[in-house]
Protein backbone atom coordinates (compact mmCIF):
# COMPACT_ATOMS: atom_id res chain seq x y z
CA UNK A 1 0.00 0.00 0.00
CA UNK A 2 1.34 3.44 -0.96
CA UNK A 3 2.08 5.98 1.76
CA UNK A 4 -0.76 8.46 2.32
CA UNK A 5 1.20 11.46 1.07
CA UNK A 6 1.96 9.66 -2.22
CA UNK A 7 -1.64 8.62 -2.74
CA UNK A 8 -2.87 12.14 -1.99
CA UNK A 9 -0.54 13.61 -4.62
CA UNK A 10 -2.17 11.63 -7.40
CA UNK A 11 -4.49 13.35 -9.85
CA UNK A 12 -7.24 11.82 -11.95
CA UNK A 13 -7.36 13.28 -15.47
CA UNK A 14 -10.79 13.00 -17.14
CA UNK A 15 -10.94 14.39 -20.71
CA UNK A 16 -14.66 14.43 -21.48
CA UNK A 17 -17.00 16.22 -19.06
CA UNK A 18 -17.28 13.31 -16.61
CA UNK A 19 -15.35 12.35 -13.50
CA UNK A 20 -15.98 10.68 -10.12
CA UNK A 21 -18.05 13.17 -8.12
CA UNK A 22 -16.65 11.98 -4.80
CA UNK A 23 -13.03 12.59 -5.79
CA UNK A 24 -11.28 15.77 -4.72
CA UNK A 25 -8.31 15.07 -7.03
CA UNK A 26 -9.95 15.58 -10.42
CA UNK A 27 -8.39 17.39 -13.35
CA UNK A 28 -11.41 17.61 -15.58
CA UNK A 29 -11.98 18.81 -19.14
CA UNK A 30 -15.39 20.48 -19.60
CA UNK A 31 -15.83 21.65 -23.17
CA UNK A 32 -18.90 23.84 -22.64
CA UNK A 33 -22.24 24.10 -20.85
CA UNK A 34 -24.43 23.93 -23.95
CA UNK A 35 -27.17 21.86 -22.29
CA UNK A 36 -27.55 24.46 -19.55
CA UNK A 37 -27.51 27.46 -21.88
CA UNK A 38 -29.77 25.81 -24.49
CA UNK A 39 -31.93 23.26 -22.67
CA UNK A 40 -34.45 23.32 -25.53
CA UNK A 41 -31.90 21.45 -27.64
CA UNK A 42 -31.70 18.45 -25.30
CA UNK A 43 -33.96 15.96 -23.59
CA UNK A 44 -35.23 16.89 -20.12
CA UNK A 45 -33.43 13.92 -18.59
CA UNK A 46 -30.10 14.96 -20.10
CA UNK A 47 -30.48 18.58 -19.00
CA UNK A 48 -31.42 17.57 -15.46
CA UNK A 49 -28.42 15.26 -15.30
CA UNK A 50 -26.07 18.02 -16.47
CA UNK A 51 -27.56 20.48 -13.98
CA UNK A 52 -27.05 18.04 -11.16
CA UNK A 53 -23.54 16.85 -11.96
CA UNK A 54 -21.56 19.60 -13.70
CA UNK A 55 -21.65 22.27 -10.97
CA UNK A 56 -20.58 19.71 -8.35
CA UNK A 57 -17.70 18.52 -10.52
CA UNK A 58 -16.64 22.06 -11.43
CA UNK A 59 -16.55 23.35 -7.87
CA UNK A 60 -14.78 20.30 -6.45
CA UNK A 61 -12.11 19.72 -9.12
CA UNK A 62 -8.49 20.58 -8.46
CA UNK A 63 -8.30 22.05 -11.96
CA UNK A 64 -10.71 22.54 -14.85
CA UNK A 65 -9.44 22.55 -18.41
CA UNK A 66 -11.55 23.97 -21.18
CA UNK A 67 -11.10 24.72 -24.85
CA UNK A 68 -11.68 28.47 -25.27
CA UNK A 69 -11.84 31.73 -23.37
CA UNK A 70 -15.55 31.75 -24.11
CA UNK A 71 -15.99 28.40 -22.37
CA UNK A 72 -13.84 29.52 -19.48
CA UNK A 73 -16.24 32.40 -18.83
CA UNK A 74 -19.17 30.00 -19.13
CA UNK A 75 -17.76 27.58 -16.55
CA UNK A 76 -17.25 30.43 -14.11
CA UNK A 77 -20.61 32.12 -14.75
CA UNK A 78 -22.87 29.08 -15.11
CA UNK A 79 -21.22 26.43 -12.95
CA UNK A 80 -19.68 28.64 -10.31
CA UNK A 81 -16.20 27.27 -11.00
CA UNK A 82 -13.42 29.08 -9.12
CA UNK A 83 -11.77 31.36 -11.68
CA UNK A 84 -8.25 30.52 -10.53
CA UNK A 85 -8.80 26.82 -11.24
CA UNK A 86 -9.92 27.13 -14.86
CA UNK A 87 -7.26 26.87 -17.58
CA UNK A 88 -7.78 27.27 -21.35
CA UNK A 89 -6.16 24.69 -23.62
CA UNK A 90 -7.43 24.77 -27.23
CA UNK A 91 -8.17 21.65 -29.21
CA UNK A 92 -6.02 20.57 -32.16
CA UNK A 93 -6.42 19.55 -35.79
CA UNK A 94 -5.45 15.98 -36.60
CA UNK A 95 -2.69 15.49 -39.17
CA UNK A 96 -5.08 13.72 -41.55
CA UNK A 97 -6.68 17.12 -42.26
CA UNK A 98 -3.40 18.75 -43.23
CA UNK A 99 -3.90 18.39 -46.97
CA UNK A 100 -3.78 15.82 -49.72
CA UNK A 101 -7.19 14.28 -49.06
CA UNK A 102 -8.96 12.83 -52.08
CA UNK A 103 -12.31 14.58 -52.64
CA UNK A 104 -13.21 12.18 -55.46
CA UNK A 105 -13.37 9.21 -53.09
CA UNK A 106 -15.70 11.05 -50.73
CA UNK A 107 -17.87 12.26 -53.62
CA UNK A 108 -18.23 8.72 -54.91
CA UNK A 109 -18.91 7.32 -51.45
CA UNK A 110 -21.78 9.74 -50.82
CA UNK A 111 -23.05 10.25 -54.37
CA UNK A 112 -22.05 13.91 -54.54
CA UNK A 113 -22.36 14.70 -58.22
CA UNK A 114 -22.80 18.46 -57.88
CA UNK A 115 -20.74 21.16 -56.13
CA UNK A 116 -21.69 21.38 -52.47
CA UNK A 117 -21.43 23.45 -49.32
CA UNK A 118 -20.81 21.26 -46.30
CA UNK A 119 -22.33 21.44 -42.83
CA UNK A 120 -20.77 19.25 -40.13
CA UNK A 121 -23.10 19.05 -37.14
CA UNK A 122 -25.26 16.85 -34.98
CA UNK A 123 -28.96 17.38 -35.52
CA UNK A 124 -29.71 19.73 -32.62
CA UNK A 125 -31.62 22.98 -32.17
CA UNK A 126 -28.49 24.82 -31.03
CA UNK A 127 -26.82 24.05 -34.37
CA UNK A 128 -29.31 26.54 -35.87
CA UNK A 129 -29.64 24.63 -39.13
CA UNK A 130 -32.93 26.33 -39.99
CA UNK A 131 -30.96 29.53 -40.65
CA UNK A 132 -29.61 27.93 -43.82
CA UNK A 133 -32.97 27.80 -45.63
CA UNK A 134 -32.38 30.98 -47.65
CA UNK A 135 -28.75 30.07 -48.26
CA UNK A 136 -29.87 26.73 -49.64
CA UNK A 137 -32.24 28.41 -52.09
CA UNK A 138 -29.62 30.91 -53.26
CA UNK A 139 -26.97 28.23 -53.68
CA UNK A 140 -29.39 25.96 -55.57
CA UNK A 141 -29.78 28.69 -58.20
CA UNK A 142 -26.06 28.17 -58.91
CA UNK A 143 -26.31 24.38 -58.99
CA UNK A 144 -24.78 24.00 -55.52
CA UNK A 145 -26.37 21.87 -52.81
CA UNK A 146 -26.16 22.02 -49.04
CA UNK A 147 -25.18 18.71 -47.44
CA UNK A 148 -25.13 17.77 -43.77
CA UNK A 149 -22.61 15.34 -42.33
CA UNK A 150 -23.82 14.29 -38.92
CA UNK A 151 -26.56 12.34 -37.21
CA UNK A 152 -29.04 12.80 -34.42
CA UNK A 153 -28.64 11.37 -30.93
CA UNK A 154 -31.39 10.23 -28.57
CA UNK A 155 -30.88 13.14 -26.17
CA UNK A 156 -30.85 15.87 -28.85
CA UNK A 157 -33.94 17.86 -29.81
CA UNK A 158 -35.29 20.26 -32.37
CA UNK A 159 -33.20 20.09 -35.55
CA UNK A 160 -34.84 21.27 -38.76
CA UNK A 161 -32.95 21.90 -41.98
CA UNK A 162 -33.53 22.02 -45.71
CA UNK A 163 -30.34 20.15 -46.51
CA UNK A 164 -29.35 16.82 -47.93
CA UNK A 165 -28.46 14.52 -45.04
CA UNK A 166 -25.47 12.22 -45.40
CA UNK A 167 -25.93 10.78 -41.92
CA UNK A 168 -23.05 9.78 -39.70
CA UNK A 169 -19.69 10.18 -41.47
CA UNK A 170 -16.67 8.26 -40.19
CA UNK A 171 -13.71 10.45 -39.26
CA UNK A 172 -11.51 8.97 -41.99
CA UNK A 173 -14.04 10.14 -44.61
CA UNK A 174 -14.18 13.74 -43.37
CA UNK A 175 -10.96 15.07 -44.94
CA UNK A 176 -12.19 14.20 -48.41
CA UNK A 177 -15.58 15.78 -47.74
CA UNK A 178 -13.96 18.97 -46.51
CA UNK A 179 -11.50 19.05 -49.41
CA UNK A 180 -14.28 18.75 -51.98
CA UNK A 181 -16.56 21.36 -50.40
CA UNK A 182 -16.95 24.82 -51.86
CA UNK A 183 -17.26 26.05 -48.27
CA UNK A 184 -18.12 24.98 -44.74
CA UNK A 185 -21.20 26.55 -43.15
CA UNK A 186 -21.44 26.60 -39.34
CA UNK A 187 -24.43 28.66 -38.16
CA UNK A 188 -24.45 27.40 -34.54
CA UNK A 189 -25.96 29.47 -31.75
CA UNK A 190 -23.51 28.02 -29.25
CA UNK A 191 -20.16 26.26 -29.59
CA UNK A 192 -17.47 25.77 -26.98
CA UNK A 193 -14.82 25.63 -29.68
CA UNK A 194 -15.92 24.79 -33.24
CA UNK A 195 -13.36 22.22 -34.37
CA UNK A 196 -14.99 21.58 -37.80
CA UNK A 197 -14.06 25.15 -38.77
CA UNK A 198 -10.35 24.46 -38.29
CA UNK A 199 -10.57 21.02 -39.91
CA UNK A 200 -12.21 22.58 -42.97
CA UNK A 201 -9.58 25.32 -43.10
CA UNK A 202 -6.80 22.73 -42.95
CA UNK A 203 -8.35 20.98 -45.95
CA UNK A 204 -8.67 24.17 -47.99
CA UNK A 205 -12.39 24.86 -47.53
CA UNK A 206 -13.29 28.48 -46.69
CA UNK A 207 -15.53 28.94 -43.65
CA UNK A 208 -18.68 30.93 -43.00
CA UNK A 209 -19.62 30.70 -39.32
CA UNK A 210 -21.89 32.32 -36.80
CA UNK A 211 -20.59 35.22 -34.74
CA UNK A 212 -21.65 33.37 -31.59
CA UNK A 213 -20.15 31.35 -28.76
CA UNK A 214 -16.49 30.51 -29.25
CA UNK A 215 -16.64 30.61 -33.05
CA UNK A 216 -15.20 34.14 -33.44
CA UNK A 217 -12.34 33.09 -31.16
CA UNK A 218 -11.68 29.92 -33.17
CA UNK A 219 -12.17 31.31 -36.67
CA UNK A 220 -10.52 34.68 -36.09
CA UNK A 221 -10.10 36.65 -39.31
CA UNK A 222 -9.61 33.53 -41.38
CA UNK A 223 -13.32 33.10 -42.15
CA UNK A 224 -16.55 35.05 -42.56
CA UNK A 225 -18.53 35.61 -39.36
CA UNK A 226 -22.26 36.42 -39.53
CA UNK A 227 -24.99 37.12 -36.98
CA UNK A 228 -26.59 33.71 -36.26
CA UNK A 229 -30.08 35.26 -36.58
CA UNK A 230 -29.42 36.87 -39.97
CA UNK A 231 -30.56 34.38 -42.61
CA UNK A 232 -30.12 36.76 -45.58
CA UNK A 233 -26.68 37.80 -44.30
CA UNK A 234 -25.57 34.20 -43.94
CA UNK A 235 -26.82 33.44 -47.45
CA UNK A 236 -24.97 36.45 -48.87
CA UNK A 237 -21.75 35.43 -47.17
CA UNK A 238 -21.94 31.86 -48.48
CA UNK A 239 -22.74 33.00 -52.02
CA UNK A 240 -19.78 35.39 -51.91
CA UNK A 241 -17.37 32.77 -50.56
CA UNK A 242 -18.51 30.22 -53.12
CA UNK A 243 -18.54 32.52 -56.15
CA UNK A 244 -15.93 35.23 -55.66
CA UNK A 245 -12.52 33.82 -56.51
CA UNK A 246 -10.60 36.64 -54.82
CA UNK A 247 -12.51 36.04 -51.58
CA UNK A 248 -11.96 32.30 -51.87
CA UNK A 249 -8.23 32.61 -52.46
CA UNK A 250 -7.79 34.93 -49.49
CA UNK A 251 -9.83 32.81 -47.09
CA UNK A 252 -8.27 29.52 -48.15
CA UNK A 253 -4.77 30.87 -47.54
CA UNK A 254 -5.73 32.48 -44.22
CA UNK A 255 -7.56 29.35 -43.13
CA UNK A 256 -4.65 27.02 -43.79
CA UNK A 257 -2.34 29.32 -41.87
CA UNK A 258 -4.70 29.52 -38.91
CA UNK A 259 -5.31 25.76 -38.76
CA UNK A 260 -1.56 25.13 -38.58
CA UNK A 261 -1.48 26.88 -35.19
CA UNK A 262 -3.72 24.24 -33.60
CA UNK A 263 -2.16 20.80 -33.15
CA UNK A 264 -2.92 17.96 -30.76
CA UNK A 265 0.76 17.90 -29.89
CA UNK A 266 0.48 21.44 -28.57
CA UNK A 267 -2.70 20.49 -26.71
CA UNK A 268 -0.89 17.58 -25.04
CA UNK A 269 2.10 19.74 -24.09
CA UNK A 270 -0.10 22.42 -22.54
CA UNK A 271 -2.09 19.79 -20.66
CA UNK A 272 1.07 18.17 -19.28
CA UNK A 273 2.40 21.57 -18.22
CA UNK A 274 -0.82 22.46 -16.43
CA UNK A 275 -0.90 19.17 -14.55
CA UNK A 276 2.81 19.42 -13.67
CA UNK A 277 2.20 22.91 -12.30
CA UNK A 278 -0.64 21.61 -10.16
CA UNK A 279 1.42 18.73 -8.84
CA UNK A 280 4.23 21.10 -7.95
CA UNK A 281 1.90 22.96 -5.59
CA UNK A 282 1.16 19.83 -3.51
Amino acid sequence: MLPAQTADSRLLYSPANLAPVVSSRNVLVIHDVAALRHPEAYSRLYVNYQRAILPRLARRAQMLLTVSEFSRRELIDVLGAPADRVRVIPEGVDEQFAGGADPARAAARYGLTRPYVLVVATESERKNLGLLAQAGRELAKQGIELVLAGAGRPYLRGATASVRRLGYVAEEELPGLYAGARALAMPSLYEGFGLPCLEAMACGAPVVAAAAGALPETVGRAGRLVDPHDGPGFAEALVSVVGDQDVRTRLIAAGRERARRFTWGRTAELTDAAIDELLARD
